[in-house]
């Protein structure tokens, strides 16, 4: 390996790192509260985000579906022919776009307004069409990406996971969601082994 590449990766874990400690600056207590209340009372959940956001977006699914706040990855290409009838009145979508302007989002946030579907939008521009259209919006903080064009969704992707996270670890609180709830739905695996693991 080259010596420019060993380098690139202890660059690559110093650049997200910092993103990390540099995103707690960013958090508005407010913003967090009202997206916590929503996703605790909400009977379904959705999530949309197109590329690396809407990965990250199908993971915020599978969290929610682990402490049993139903929910699914909505794709935006699906969204527009038929899949938003997930959504009912009540329910909440969350949308992930680090510019906030993606425009395969801005017809299902239409949709989502006649529904009367709540809207968490994850931005890094709160000016955007995605924000101005939320009931909550969510700062996402990205210093730079790794890749030493600062162009691949690396950091950005990281930081999305990380509100994700702290979402998903504030609702087990609010909710009061309970390991044995936990160890019921996952059996597989190591995890569920140690959860389900009778005491001698």
């Amino acid at each position: 390996m080259k010596k420019e590449s060993l380098q690139a990766i202890y660059d690559a874990y110093e650049i997200e790192q910092e993103c990390i400690r540099q995103m707690k600056d960013f958090i508005s207590e407010d913003a967090f509260s009202k997206a916590v209340e929503l996703l605790a009372s909400a009977p379904r959940i959705g999530t949309c985000g197109c590329g690396h956001s809407g990965i990250i977006c199908q993971h915020m699914a599978h969290l929610m579906c682990c402490i049993e706040r139903p929910a699914r990855f909505v794709s935006p290409a699906e969204a527009v022919h038929g899949a938003t009838g997930f959504l009912q009145a009540g329910d909440v979508m969350i949308f992930a776009s680090r510019g906030g302007k993606t425009k395969e989002l801005l017809p299902i946030v239409d949709i989502c307004k006649a529904k009367n579907v709540s809207i968490i939008t994850v931005t890094e521009n709160l000016e955007s069409p995605l924000a101005q259209a939320a009931d909550v919006v969510l700062k996402q903080h990205v210093n730079r990406e790794t890749d030493k064009w600062n162009a691949q969704g690396t950091t950005s992707t990281t930081s999305l996971c990380m509100i994700f996270h702290a979402l998903q670890a504030a609702l087990i609180e609010e909710t009061g969601y309970q390991a044995e709830q936990f160890a019921l739905i996952h059996p597989g695996g190591a995890v569920g082994e140690r959860l389900n693991k009778k005491p001698m």
